[in-house]
Formats: structure tokens, C-alpha cells, sequence
């Protein structure tokens, strides 16, 4: 008889556990075709030499985030629009002095090229404040009008489930460009050239190291006009898909 209940106990139990397991990984996706939703540029173009293709998109996240106490910066694609673009503020070049571009894979220097820069764009960074790479895949590096959808805030979703939005007057990045001159090659005054030139100085604005706070008792990303422009990191789990290169 004992065994018996205990056998029933431990059936509800385990039911209990994979219940909750699956309502823990009820995850939410974004599907697309890599067509955004407005005119994109003249690809290939100067700084670019890539063209554009339609691609099968699918990013799945968390529905359920949780925020943990540490972040983590591995995930290139830091998030997808709602309209299915990926976002991916870095770039994948670094700075080398051998190349004749003077930039390469190669990351020996320690000096990670950005695309958006505060007195010029690179790699035929349009309009939209997007480009397409080697796979003709569009994504943004900066926030664009576009992303505004029915007249909220809401523009996308993090790679770890935690919503973006874009309200600009109401929240400051906490990155600012560092004072001085770099103690490495190429040198120069810290002019945001590249992702090492800022820093993050905590209190200087309102939101955290991954450009994030708690907004009405639940944490949200954001997407700000300055450095960073989204997040580069994430308190999250990171799904899959976005750690994982996209052939």
C-alpha cells in the first residue's frame, strides 16, 4: 500500500517538474525572409562590396526571461527586430597594420572597428543605418524610424527574450568615449573609431553596462542614438540561435 502511494507521489511529482520545465522553456520566435521594411541601399556599394539576398530567418527566444547577476558578451546578434531584421551593432573586423585597409579578421591589435562612428559611417552603412555581409543578409546597427510599429516603443526582442525599446528622451546611455589617446597603434585621440575607444561609466546615465534597466518593475533593453546603440551583452540565457554562426 505505501509503495504504492509513494509510486503515485512520485508520478505527480515528476509530472509537476516537467510541467514547470516546459512552461520555463516556452520560447517565442520572429520568422522572415531578411526583406526589411523599407528601401535598403545600392548594394554592392563603396565599402561594401556584397549583395543583397532574401534569406530563411528564424531567431527563437526565451518567453520567460530571467535576469541573472552576471552578463555575458557572446552573442554577435545581439537581438531581432520585429520585423524579423537581425541586429548586430559590432563588427567582425579589427584593426591591423599589414592589411592594406587597415583592417582585418585578424584580432591580434585588440581594436574592434565600428561600423557607426560619431563623424562618419563605414562599410556602406545606409540610410537605415544598416548593411548587408558576406551572405547578402541585412541587419542594423543602429536604430532606424522604421522599427516603430504601431506607435509604441517596443522594436524588438534580445537575444535572451527581454524586450528593446526606443524611447529617446526618457534614458541615457552610460558609455562615453574614454579621455586621451590610445597606447597602441593606430594611435590617436579616443574618437570612437573603434568598440575599445568607450567605456562604461556607471551613473553617468540611466541604464546599465548591456544599455538596460527595470522599467514599471520589469527589465527591459534599449535602444539609444549614442554608443552602444542596443545592447552588446546580455543578463540572460542566450539562445541558440543567435550564438550560433548562420551559414
Amino acid at each position: 500500500m505505501y509503495k504504492i502511494i509513494i509510486s503515485i507521489l512520485c508520478i505527480v511529482y515528476m509530472s509537476i517538474l516537467e510541467n514547470k520545465d516546459a512552461h520555463a522553456n516556452k520560447q517565442t520566435c520572429i520568422s522572415s525572409d531578411g526583406v526589411p521594411n523599407h528601401k535598403i541601399g545600392n548594394f554592392p556599394t563603396r565599402g561594401n562590396p556584397h549583395k543583397f539576398k532574401k534569406q530563411k530567418i528564424k531567431f527563437c527566444f526565451q518567453k520567460n526571461p530571467v535576469k541573472t547577476d552576471k552578463n555575458k558578451y557572446i552573442a554577435a546578434v545581439i537581438g531581432v527586430t520585429l520585423t524579423g531584421i537581425p541586429i548586430r551593432p559590432g563588427t567582425a573586423d579589427w584593426y591591423d597594420k599589414n592589411s592594406p585597409r587597415k583592417h582585418s579578421k585578424d584580432r591580434s591589435s585588440g581594436l574592434n572597428l565600428e561600423a557607426i562612428r560619431p563623424y562618419e559611417k563605414i562599410f556602406g552603412i545606409d540610410e537605415y543605418n544598416g548593411h548587408v555581409d558576406h551572405r547578402g543578409l541585412y541587419h542594423y546597427h543602429k536604430f532606424n524610424s522604421s522599427l516603430l510599429l504601431n506607435g509604441g516603443p517596443l522594436i524588438g526582442y534580445a537575444a535572451d527574450g527581454f524586450e528593446i525599446l526606443y524611447i529617446p528622451n526618457e534614458v541615457k546611455s552610460s558609455w562615453s568615449l574614454k579621455k586621451g589617446n590610445r597606447k597602441v597603434e593606430p594611435y590617436g585621440k579616443y574618437d570612437g573609431a573603434f568598440k575599445e575607444d568607450y567605456e562604461f561609466v556607471e551613473g553617468s546615465g540611466d541604464l546599465d553596462e548591456c544599455n538596460g534597466k527595470f522599467l514599471n518593475g520589469k527589465y527591459k533593453y534599449f535602444a539609444t542614438d549614442s554608443f552602444p546603440f542596443f545592447p552588446r551583452c546580455h543578463w540572460g540565457k542566450i539562445s541558440k540561435d543567435f550564438r550560433s554562426k548562420r551559414k
